[in-house]
């Protein structure tokens, strides 16, 4: 049986999305998947052995753009491999309107969340075979419960494999005592100050834990240097794809995240991990997995509408804390 899977984006949504891979391949003998995503995370799929054929889509790109892009010959060649292959189902697991639309390009039977489930509730209307999945769940297991039902096999009571931290980490040696620090983060409101992430740092660093400082933008960058020129035990790393920062989580000893899809990575990477959040809840997209400690701030919505103030209330010593009570022993 070959399935076409439509998530395209974020990454943390990509990431959530691979547990119902490896549910679908225990119950499904014989099953692969075509998966279509962004261009961004295109290396993510590959990564989980159910996964036959990745499908780049540029939609972010090309929406600048429209009249050229969707005419040119970058999307005429995503329809011809979209079409390469025949396909029995189509999942559409995203429940947006610019994921049922793509969906509908594929000449197969197609599944998605019913009105009530999408984020888009218009997205249903695409769909031949309209799936209820309760909104009050958290994201992987609501996949998890999408491709049960599409696919008609019973929903595991477990915890969810997200199948790819043997693939990559194949004959890698033992861990080292690096920590990785994602500090960056696509909205300023879930970011943690400054000040926090140097104190952590020095703490990491006094007690033998060197620090690595991911960056993705010019922005990230500016901030990794600044922690790093504040902590000796800190260092800037080169910018990195997401299979180099892959390397470097199955290396590490743990990481500290704020609410960022890195952080989700660290989870499905089995990594232990700490994860920050202010303004957002962890109830329903919360780092999933093992060794994952989630932090709520202990100033909420009813004290303030300042995220800012949030992300402030969380102690570096607290983080610390909990870091250190999950952090693998070496090898």
């Amino acid at each position: 049986m070959r399935v076409l899977l439509v998530k395209m984006s974020s990454l943390g949504d990509v990431v959530h999305t691979l547990p119902a891979l490896t549910d679908a391949a225990a119950a499904v003998p014989g099953i692969h998947f075509d998966w279509v995503v962004e261009e961004g995370f295109a290396e993510i799929p590959g990564w989980h052995p159910a996964v036959q054929r990745t499908i780049p889509i540029a939609l972010r790109r090309w929406r600048k753009h429209p009249l050229r892009d969707f005419t040119g010959p970058e999307w005429r060649e995503f329809r011809q491999q979209l079409r390469a292959q025949h396909c029995d189902a189509v999942i559409d697991a995203q429940g947006l309107l610019k994921s049922a639309l793509v969906s509908r390009l594929a000449k197969a039977p197609l599944y998605g969340l019913d009105k009530e489930s999408a984020r888009e509730p218009l997205a249903a209307s695409a769909y031949r075979y309209k799936i209820h999945v309760p909104r009050d769940m958290h994201a992987v297991e609501r996949t998890r419960m999408l491709f049960s039902k599409a696919l008609n096999y019973p929903l595991p009571t477990t915890q969810g494999d997200y199948g790819v931290r043997e693939n990559l980490l194949g004959d890698k040696p033992r861990r080292s005592r690096g920590l990785l620090f994602f500090h960056g983060t696509a909205r300023d409101e879930k970011l943690w100050p400054e000040h926090h992430w140097v104190a952590l740092a020095r703490t990491a660093a006094a007690s033998g834990y060197p620090v690595w400082l991911p960056w993705g933008s010019a922005a990230e960058k500016e901030r990794a240097n600044r922690i790093a020129d504040q902590c000796e035990g800190a260092e800037v790393l080169p910018q990195l794809d997401l299979l180099g920062l892959s390397g470097l989580l199955l290396d590490a000893s743990g990481a500290v995240a704020v609410d960022t899809g890195l952080g989700h990575l660290a989870a499905a990477l089995d990594v232990p991990a700490v994860s920050l959040y202010g303004p957002t809840s962890t109830r329903l997209i919360g780092a999933y997995g093992r060794n994952q400690v989630h932090i709520q701030s202990s100033v909420g919505v009813g004290d303030t509408r300042d995220p800012v103030a949030m992300m402030a209330a969380i102690e570096p010593q607290q983080v610390w804390a909990e870091l250190q009570a999950i952090l693998l022993p070496m090898e």
